[in-house]
């Protein structure tokens, strides 16, 4: 029984070698249609949309393409948003590891890309941009924050994320990157670490292990940090995914002598 998969690139062309690649087919032996030839959107950003065609194949050849689409999804997953104990307790980047990285284009190119991507979303945007620890910090002022930064900051969130993609395109070190709407992060962040010393100290007076719901690694990070000098709680993430859960767990107490 034939079966149908479908395949995307950059053009036609593209889809086509990439099919061939996967099915071990030269180009002139496939049997395809073409679902889309694609278009190049906005600025390259907005409404770009991909090739497409349909390939037909076996039914065993299928089986395989979709166990290896499952694998390339949750590594993809795993390498885009999971970040490890370390990275989230890590508090500045060393020197060394971006000195030969052009900050000055980074920001540049950086700049122009979350402006385009904020300009689509909210009128009278500003951005301006500094590094701090070794990383960029884009701070916008203007328009309508709260659209920008979304429920739970996640819009903002996923266009921090684009942004860092974007810059990073052209470096061979991971530039880290933070975006800001009127003064969000700070504000954010002083109410964690209030919640942070709140739930310690009721986790040290119940003497049970105290549970902060569902966070990204930025606010894992902050709480983290903010307790990790308390010596009478230490602070762990569980679960999986990007959004993981945090604990905060009172530390054995000694008993005294008798």
């Amino acid at each position: 029984m034939s079966e149908y998969v479908e395949f995307e690139g950059k053009n036609v062309q593209k889809a086509l070698e990439k099919a061939g690649q996967e099915l071990n087919k030269a180009v002139d032996q496939l049997e395809y249609d073409v679902v889309s030839h694609g278009s190049s959107g906005i600025f390259g950003f907005v409404g770009v949309k991909k090739a497409k065609i349909r390939v037909k194949i076996n039914g065993s050849t299928q089986r395989q393409l979709q166990e290896d689409a499952r694998e390339q999804a949750r590594n993809l997953v795993a390498n885009a948003f999971d970040e490890e104990e370390g990275d989230e307790i890590e508090e500045e980047v060393a020197a060394a590891e971006i000195e030969s990285v052009d900050m000055d284009q980074a920001i540049l190119d950086g700049k122009a890309a979350l402006q385009r991507m904020i300009d689509f979303i909210s009128e009278g945007c500003q951005v301006d941009a500094e590094t701090r620890n070794g990383r960029i910090l884009f701070k916008v002022a203007g328009g309508n924050s709260a659209l920008l930064i979304g429920k739970r900051g996640q819009t903002l969130e996923a266009i921090q994320y684009l942004v860092e993609k974007i810059i990073n395109k052209k470096n061979d070190t991971r530039i880290r990157v933070m975006v800001d709407v009127e003064g969000y992060l700070s504000a954010r962040k002083s109410n964690l670490q209030k919640l942070a010393s709140k739930l310690a100290e009721k986790a040290k007076k119940i003497n049970k292990p105290v549970t902060i719901g569902q966070m990204n690694a930025y606010d894992r990070r902050i709480v983290h940090l903010h307790l990790k000098d308390n010596q009478e709680v230490r602070t762990q993430s569980v679960g999986e995914g990007y959004y993981r859960k945090l604990v905060i767990f009172p530390k054995r107490r000694r008993r005294g002598k008798s």
